[in-house]
């Protein structure tokens, strides 16, 4: 297996652990959940949600200071929100994901990023990418 297989795989079964924790309505193989967690690019996507409120969280590498975003949603209720810190904990980025577009988080501090994803009765689809410009 490859190593890009492999760190699909573990995102896969991480985000199948984390929605089995919650409550109501939460991710699910139904939502043909996609991660792929590389050094200096992150890529997120899940389909056909129907009234999901869950956080999740990622620990991405990062080897710039900054990170583009581009965020290409089609929600239909509820709310999203994408919530990016640094190595340091610094919140650099924090935008909702019914908007459309390329965004640049402020600066900050090279390393293990987190990246959050919060749904709240969220509706449809979401789709985003975090790359190291």
């Amino acid at each position: 297996m490859n190593t890009q297989r492999l760190v699909r795989l573990a995102g896969m079964v991480t985000l199948v652990t984390i929605a089995a924790c919650g409550d109501g309505n939460v991710l699910g193989p139904q939502n043909q959940p996609e991660v792929n967690n590389a050094p200096d690019t992150f890529q997120w996507q899940v389909v056909a949600m129907d009234n999901i409120s869950e956080t999740l969280s990622y620990t991405w590498q990062n080897s710039g200071t900054t990170a583009d975003v581009n965020q290409s949603p089609t929600l239909s209720g509820g709310s999203a929100t994408l919530i990016v810190s640094d190595a340091a904990g610094v919140e650099v980025y924090r935008r909702s994901l019914a908007e459309s577009g390329t965004f640049a988080t402020a600066a900050g501090s090279s390393g293990a990023w987190t990246i959050e994803v919060v749904l709240s009765g969220a509706s449809g689809a979401l789709n985003f990418r975090a790359e190291k410009p």
